[in-house]
């Protein structure tokens, strides 16, 4: 009983200092299909051009560190002739980074107040004839 009216404040601190800093990652999945014959270059191609495009994606966004994840592969028969076939192969990564997503809209912002009317100095309308 002793270790438990220990334990359980403890493990209370634990949790409560990890919930109290919570981390602005973001992260988003991105995916690249090559139609080519055979099935390792289609493949090879598939993960190569993924990083490729990756990378010209984080510069554009401004983003200098990020981390992929592990490159899933799929592979789909296109068309087979009967000495070679065709693959399309799809390589799928998620890419994540510190900070917020900058591909997000922005936040709405509130609308503004309409400014005061100010009194024209002109002279009185007419009617048209």
């Amino acid at each position: 009983m002793r270790a438990n009216s220990i334990l359980l404040p403890l493990v209370a601190v634990v949790l409560g200092a990890a919930g109290t800093a919570p981390a602005t990652a973001a992260c988003k999945k991105f995916a690249f299909e090559v139609n080519d014959y055979g099935k390792d270059g289609p493949t090879r191609d598939a993960k190569a051009l993924l990083d490729k495009h990756i990378a010209t994606w984080a510069k554009e966004q401004g983003i200098a560190h990020y981390t992929v994840g592990k490159k899933d592969v799929t592979c789909e028969l296109f068309l087979n002739l009967i000495v070679v076939d065709e693959h399309t192969c799809r390589a799928v990564a998620t890419v994540c980074w510190q900070g917020a997503d900058p591909t997000a809209p922005a936040p709405a912002k509130p609308p503004a107040k309409p400014a005061a009317k100010a009194k024209a100095a002109t002279a009185p309308s007419r009617p048209m004839m």
